[in-house]
């Protein structure tokens, strides 16, 4: 067994406690707060650190878009083909990319890493742990089905004189493969009485029926007020479940999105204004999102902007108003509910996994540092 001892503990769901963390064999914390360690555990002295669970971004690209390489390590669109959900991030991730390596230094322990925005359907999602020597090492689970909405698949598509150039048409082309899902489903179903009659397998197809069977949610990139809009309209028609990516006119519709209890994970706000549809962004949208009842994740959609400073942008949506304890939620709990891994993440709790950090100092304060990263309770980074 190991155990942290006289550390500040944020627990994130129970408060900020003094005292020590145990985790057992197993990887799991066995015990939080002013407990007994017992005789023959390792122990860790953690006096005057603070200790916290990994924080996860659940929007990046790290692995499928590598650093420092250009168009070789561009992993993230099949920018020729505006549908492609038979597309697994999973098959495009470099274990060994830096920034996956810099993200556990910096305290990340764990991405949901999507297919980029290029096309209406780009495929489907991986959460991972920014640690392991294969892709087969560092699974936790899957994240999700992305699809796009507003200025990248008009841009993508009618430079190459192809559909979708109009936000009328993506929404048209998501709503065609939502319905050829539905028939194809229907085929799956009568074929269990008649075997003769199955359809041919169809890979975009199966991946699409597991959306409208609510196996995995629609990751819906959406910026504009409008194109948010769009997303719940269609995920309504369909009765499938939906995470809005971005959100940066959010704030326009707050009211609204929080009387849906939407899900949204936000950002990158840390960066220049590079498109129109991202004119708005402002770290307050955070805080009135929160303020009307939406979940909120903070994401630095990387690497727009690497993932590194997700603790950093977390401190500037406190400076915009976002109240600290729901920030620091914002990189933890908040993004593994979303995900779907909250039983298992997110918190320091007993019987959870010890994805575990610790800080010389205030996570939220740019000057600290983390100084040892745990996953499953193995130390894999120590400064």
């Amino acid at each position: 067994m190991l155990a942290i001892t006289n550390a500040t503990l944020y627990t994130i769901t129970d408060g900020v406690k003094q005292g020590n963390i145990l985790i057992d064999d197993e990887g799991r914390i066995a015990g939080v707060g002013d407990i007994a360690i017992p005789e023959g555990t390792e122990v860790i002295d953690a006096f005057g650190k603070i200790v916290m669970p990994g924080m996860i971004d659940a929007h990046g690209h790290a692995g499928v878009y590598e650093e420092a390489i250009g168009w070789e390590g561009a992993d993230g669109n099949e920018a020729v083909d505006p549908i492609t959900p038979q597309l697994r991030a999973l098959d495009g991730i470099n274990p060994h990319d830096e920034g996956i390596c810099e993200a556990l230094e910096a305290g990340v322990t764990t991405m949901c890493v999507l297919p980029g925005s290029a096309n209406v359907i780009g495929g489907q999602g991986v959460i991972i742990h920014m640690y392991g020597n294969t892709v087969e090492d560092m699974i936790i689970g899957e994240g999700g089905l992305k699809v796009a909405f507003g200025e990248n698949p008009k841009r993508v598509y009618s430079g190459q004189k192809k559909s979708p150039s109009t936000r009328m048409a993506t929404a048209s082309l998501l709503r065609e493969q939502l319905v050829k899902a539905q028939n194809y489903l229907a085929k799956l179903e009568k074929a269990k009485d008649d075997p003769d009659k199955a359809p041919e397998r169809d890979l975009k197809m199966e991946a699409l029926v597991r959306v409208l069977k609510k196996e995995i949610p629609l990751r819906a990139h959406a910026h504009r007020a409008d194109d948010i809009i769009t997303a719940l309209r269609i995920a309504d028609e369909f009765g499938v479940d939906i995470i809005i990516e971005h959100c940066t006119e959010g704030h326009k519709i707050a009211e609204e999105l929080g009387n849906r209890k939407v899900r949204a994970v936000v950002g990158p706000t840390m960066t220049n204004r590079s498109k129109v549809e991202v004119r708005e962004r402002d770290y307050s949208t955070l805080r009135t999102l929160w303020e009307n009842g939406v979940q909120i994740a903070i994401t630095m959609d990387h690497p727009v902007i690497h993932v590194q400073y997700l603790n950093i942008s977390a401190a500037l949506a406190v400076k915009a108003g976002l109240p600290r304890e729901e920030a620091l939620k914002a990189v933890t709990i908040n993004p593994a509910r979303i995900l779907g891994i909250d039983d298992r993440y997110g918190s320091l709790e007993e019987g959870k996994l010890a994805d575990i950090v610790l800080w010389s100092g205030d996570p939220l304060d740019i000057m600290s540092r983390v100084e040892q990263v745990f996953i499953h309770g193995k130390l894999v980074y120590k400064a």
